[in-house]
């Protein structure tokens, strides 16, 4: 029998389809907004859906937060480091 791990995968791969719309105002933000890819997006709307919804857990909301407050690491001050 398999050993099953103490901790599930740090992360996950997701496929899913999108409608062609969606998609294209997915590529065309982050093509504007070079601080975010389409693993952060997708992983904010999510993270946002499920605390809206009320999901408790507090593992969701810290990505959720994480997710309205993360900075982009080029605009920090000079010799400062990301929060």
């Amino acid at each position: 029998m398999t050993q099953v791990p103490d901790h599930p995968p740090a992360h996950v791969s997701v496929e899913n389809q999108f409608p062609e719309d969606l998609f294209e105002a997915m590529r065309e933000f982050v093509h504007t907004h070079p601080q975010w890819d389409q693993y952060r997006l997708m992983q904010a709307a999510l993270a946002g859906f499920l605390f809206q919804q009320g999901c408790q857990d507090r593992a969701v909301a810290r990505h959720y937060l994480d997710g309205l407050f993360r900075r982009d690491p080029a605009a920090q001050a000079p010799g400062t480091t990301p929060a």
